[in-house]
């Protein structure tokens, strides 16, 4: 086997690049969930678990109705909210927050108890679209819309963040 020196650099910058972002990717139910963990070197690191769900087969309004809710809530007062809210679309968001809190504590070292949702967003995805036999050889169009998820995890003591309160000021 004859290696040249273009793929040994490419094996370096490749673990490199693995070090500072590390990137796993699961099937779940009705589209794909991956996992990004951000964790620098420096002084004023971030620690930072993010979460991103594509193709999960719901309305992008739908689900910005719960995300809505708990955005820069803590953990547990958004496992408290999710559980008990009565929308399909809680269902998704509460495995989103299980996984990426559960990626922090195990893979960066966090505490669950001190972690609060910096930022949350739902996008629209594709739109698959089949068409519906009618009366005369007509059809019409029907659309079944997809969304992508993304969730963000910080440690509380980095920002100041407030107790009883939704937002968090920056120090």
């Amino acid at each position: 086997m004859i290696k040249n020196e273009n793929s040994e650099k490419s094996d370096k910058e490749a673990k490199v690049l693995a070090q500072h972002i590390r990137m796993s990717v699961f099937k779940i139910s009705g589209g794909e969930l991956s996992f990004m963990i951000k964790n620098e070197n420096s002084e004023k690191s971030d620690k930072e678990a993010k979460v991103l769900a594509q193709h999960i087969r719901m309305s992008v309004f739908k689900a910005r109705r719960v995300i809505d809710q708990i955005r820069g809530r803590s953990y547990e007062e958004t496992l408290m909210i999710l559980e008990l809210m009565p929308y399909r679309a809680s269902y998704p968001i509460l495995k989103l927050v299980y996984s990426a809190a559960a990626n922090a504590s195990n893979n960066m070292g966090l505490n669950e108890a001190d972690l609060f949702i910096s930022k949350a967003e739902v996008n629209g995805g594709a739109i698959m679209k089949k068409l519906r036999p009618r009366a005369r050889g007509r059809s019409y169009l029907i659309k079944k819309t997809t969304c992508h998820i993304k969730i963000v995890l910080k440690e509380k003591n980095i920002y100041g963040w407030k107790k009883n309160r939704k937002i968090w000021d920056k120090k």
